[in-house]
């Protein structure tokens, strides 16, 4: 939990934590509290059902998952005209399904939630998986979709190019990569995509934030022990930093950023000592 108590942080941890609500609503939830505090969230839950209105009506009686796929692309992708954002890519807006709702265009992350809510309410079973850095979803063990690519049928040769292309041969893939990915994992994700756009365009005090809703829920994560220490650096919260700093180092002594981090703590103490 973070050093001072943040009345965001802890309305998060209570509404995301509460079973009685579902994921869309704690994405739009979310929204909310960091960005859109005037967010009508019963709203944007009717434009999703409003979406789907007109595809359930048609597909009644449909069972096949093919045929249901199928007709779900050609709805939400060319009837509705949704796309995968190639254009601003890292806009933090990306990340906010109201957003995604409103300008129709996201993230790999946002598009598989909305694809999956639409599918559900025509009757057809899909998952979000969690493979790295694309974010895809899945009906049964066989059928992988990309919702970013236009619902896409995913092949072993396309899903191990999505990897090559964001990680060169660092990674191999697993079979674990097209796992379900649970609630609270997407919602941690959404987050930290949060936290490095704002990071990334010098808004420290949203990414510390976010840092602090992931930390509520992964208390013991090395990585968000590690960010947290360097955006409160970028803060000027030079002993807060090299608490969580010299932390870091002392639950992953072996990480490949120690060099790096060492010196981020050298200079930070010589900031603190002048």
């Amino acid at each position: 939990m973070p050093e001072s108590f943040d009345p965001f942080v802890a309305e998060w941890v209570a509404y995301s934590s509460d079973p009685k609500y579902n994921l869309v609503e704690k994405c739009l939830k979310l929204a909310q509290i960091l960005e859109y505090p005037d967010l009508d969230i019963t709203q944007n839950i009717q434009k999703i059902n409003d979406m789907a209105k007109s595809l359930k009506v048609l597909l009644s009686d449909v069972k096949n998952p093919t045929y249901l796929i199928s007709m779900l692309n050609e709805h939400l992708f060319t009837t509705l005209e949704f796309q995968g954002d190639t254009d601003d890519y890292y806009d933090p807006k990306n990340n906010f399904l109201n957003e995604v709702l409103a300008k129709k265009s996201g993230i790999p992350i946002t598009l598989s939630i909305l694809y999956v809510e639409i599918a559900k309410r025509i009757g057809l079973d899909l998952k979000v998986c969690g493979f790295p850095s694309h974010v895809v979803v899945k009906h049964g063990e066989d059928i992988i979709l990309d919702p970013f690519g236009g619902g896409r049928l995913l092949s072993m040769e396309d899903l191990e190019e999505i990897l090559y292309r964001n990680f060169g041969e660092e990674i191999e893939f697993s079979p674990e990569f097209l796992d379900e990915l649970p609630e609270d994992k997407i919602l941690v994700r959404i987050i930290r995509n949060l936290k490095n756009s704002y990071a990334q365009s010098y808004a420290y005090d949203k990414a510390l934030r976010c840092a602090d809703m992931i930390l509520a829920v992964e208390p013991d994560s090395p990585d968000e022990i590690r960010d947290k220490g360097i955006v409160l650096e970028r803060l000027q919260k030079y002993q807060k930093a090299l608490d969580h700093l010299n932390k870091y180092l002392e639950i992953a002594p072996e990480a490949q950023d120690v060099d790096f981090i060492l010196e981020l703590i050298r200079n930070t103490r010589d900031k603190l000592n002048r």
